[in-house]
């Protein structure tokens, strides 16, 4: 994606849209035979048996004809998963998308150029607002590059909802509002929405049909600084957003029934670019430690976070950034490819503007005042404080590990995301004396509006190398055998499900083809292995590579008592022999666990020293081997 970044191109953002194959539909044998391999590491020989019959009996019976109806849907659909999937994973959800679906993550800048530093918000802020408008004004005329793997195109279209996107609750069923338009399509909206202090502002980005320069951004900011800071806060209408989805579904209809303008003021929110938060706190972060930054990004003020838009760009006083994104409309890359593109921008330019510093002649930002009631009132106050103690269940670390990072991975030919997957499993073997049931995020955007696989990195292969591992009597090279065994199949795996050959988004396909047909649920669904494996997403570890950039981000466990595990794998950027203690050499972790009500006996104060000691680099005989080395 950097070369991809910086290179030139004569290529259209979207113009291969048209040309993308069409998501497959897997063999029903496949699939079974992988679900099956997949529930082994959980089940007693009794269960696995039981549970090889019930697919047996699912596969020659209704499993074969769900199947059939599936592929006819597939006929009529370029991608018969799509809107499935935004409804069960998102839109139907009713629990509050602010904390339990929002992905956030921290900018990098501080590592560089932009320190943390008192009095920096407003200037900064006006020079981060820029780079991000110009990377809007990139895919509004199609200059950002195409993704590919090699000379294969990616889908783009998840990039047409970063910008002028909102989520909009419904009782039953949320909605998607998407206002962006390419300059080729028409007219797209381009104004600002601005939080400070529980009130909201707007501003046009353009003026006379060019981008705002950074002076005339930091006018338009301390304006609205200053505004905030010498008159009462606002009523903090975005904490609504915290709330439960039927909830504030009620609360929004209650507030336009209120006063109509209410509906306009919504409105322009759910059009904007995106929502700028200006913060009052400072947020604590250094290069060997960005857990307490993760937790304000995902966790802060609820009065200054839309949380249904599907980009809030969010600035704290000492002059550090970080977002804060809806994931219904796209998925994490999105935002890693903006955050990059914008961290480029300012170390290209130092962080500094060197243009002209002329303001030119422009309205001042409106205010968009909401009607409110005490009715209201009582339900922010109430969504303030849910949220606050939903958030306090969390314990959020991302430690820097120093030791090595993706070039001593690739130079023993081991795949550095595979490596840190494995190790994970090992990690949690340790901790819980049994294997961990784990989603991996795999990309299926070689097809049409594809988005996202799951990937099991719970295999037999890893069980039996983590069995080894914990086995005093296991020679070294039995464990090197057993852990390259893992390896091979993780990484074919990934490349199955990156194919359109994994197996979980079928089984969902055969499951709501059951439900739109109005037949029972299938026992397949209902074994306990099903669940206890991680199906229905109950998975106790949820991961995902971020990438191998300085950009990280962190997501809520998807169960309770469950582990968020999102990592950046970085180059060893030192020589063998340098002592730059500061550098940083490996990944950076960030880990959200659900720490309330654990009934496993384990601390969590452990989980903080697995991961630094669960591996050790030793070649012997030109092999790679970990070695578990004591905990604290």
């Amino acid at each position: 994606m950097e070369n991809q970044l910086a290179k030139s191109t004569e290529e259209r953002t979207f113009q291969y849209q048209d040309s993308l194959p069409s998501l497959p539909v897997p063999s029903l044998e496949e699939s079974l035979k992988k679900y099956l391999e997949s529930v082994e590491p959980f089940a007693s020989e009794e269960e696995y048996k039981k549970t090889e019959e019930i697919v047996k009996k699912f596969k020659n019976g209704i499993g074969g004809k769900l199947h059939q109806k599936l592929l006819e849907r597939a006929k009529g659909k370029r991608n018969w998963l799509e809107d499935w999937w935004l409804n069960v994973a998102y839109l139907d959800v009713r629990m509050p998308s602010q904390l339990n679906v929002n992905f956030a993550g921290p900018s990098a800048h501080f590592e560089h150029y932009w320190p943390p530093k008192e009095g920096a918000q407003l200037e900064r802020g006006s020079i981060i607002l820029w780079h991000n408008l110009n990377y809007w004004q990139l895919l509004r005329q199609e200059k950002m590059p195409v993704h590919k793997v090699g000379s294969t195109p990616l889908d783009m279209n998840q990039f047409r909802m970063l910008f002028s996107t909102c989520k909009v609750p419904g009782v039953t069923r949320d909605s998607i509002m998407n206002y962006f338009r390419t300059e080729g399509e028409g007219r797209s909206p381009s104004h600002i929405s601005v939080l400070c202090r529980g009130r909201v502002f707007v501003f046009e980005a353009l003026c006379e049909g060019c981008l705002l320069t950074p002076p005339e951004l930091l006018r338009q900011l301390t304006y609205i600084y200053e505004k905030c800071h010498q008159e009462p806060p606002g009523p903090g209408v975005a904490a609504l957003t915290t709330e439960e989805r039927t909830r504030w579904a009620n609360a929004r209809e209650y507030l336009i029934r209120l006063d109509p303008e209410n509906l306009t003021s919504l409105e322009r929110i759910q059009s904007s670019l995106f929502v700028y938060s200006l913060e009052d706190s400072s947020a604590h972060v250094t290069p060997e430690d960005y857990s307490q930054i993760l937790a304000v990004v995902l966790t802060g003020d609820p009065a200054v976070r839309w949380g249904d838009k599907s980009y809030n760009l969010i600035s704290f006083s000492n002059g550090v950034f970080g977002c804060n994104c809806d994931h219904a409309p796209f998925d994490a890359m999105v935002m890693v490819n903006i955050a990059h593109y914008v961290d480029e921008r300012i170390i290209e330019t130092e962080g500094r503007w060197t243009g002209s510093e002329k303001v030119r002649d422009m309205p001042l930002p409106e205010e968009l005042v909401f009607a409110v009631d005490e009715k209201i009132l009582s339900d922010i106050k109430q969504a303030k404080a849910q949220f606050l103690q939903e958030a306090s269940d969390l314990q959020i670390v991302a430690p820097a590990f120093t030791s090595f990072g993706k070039k001593l991975t690739k130079q023993q030919s081991l795949h550095p995301d595979t490596f840190i997957q494995l190790a994970l499993q090992l990690a949690y073997y340790r901790l819980h004396g049994r294997p961990g049931c784990c989603y991996e995020t795999a990309m299926t955007r070689y097809f049409y509006h594809g988005r996202t696989e799951t990937m099991r990195p719970c295999t037999m292969e890893a069980v039996r190398w983590c069995q080894a591992m914990q086995d005093p009597s296991a020679s070294l090279f039995e464990r090197q055998q057993k852990m390259l065994q893992a390896f091979a199949k993780h990484n074919k795996m990934m490349k199955e499900c990156s194919s359109g050959k994994g197996f979980d988004r079928h089984l969902l396909g055969l499951l709501l083809t059951a439900k739109e047909e109005g037949l029972p649920v299938p026992e397949l669904f209902t074994d306990p292995l099903f669940s206890r494996s991680g199906g229905g997403g109950n998975f106790v570890l949820s991961t995902s590579l971020v990438g191998y950039l300085r950009i990280q981000g962190v997501v809520v466990p998807m169960v309770r008592n469950g582990y968020g595990f999102f990592y950046h794998i970085r180059d060893d950027r030192c020589c063998q022999q340098q002592q730059c203690s500061r550098t940083i050499l490996g990944s950076h972790v960030s880990v959200a666990v659900s720490a309330g009500g654990c009934a496993s006996g384990w601390c969590f104060p452990i989980v903080l020293s697995v991961f630094p000691l669960i591996c050790k680099y030793k070649v012997r005989c030109g092999l790679l081997s970990l070695e578990v080395l004591s905990g604290d």
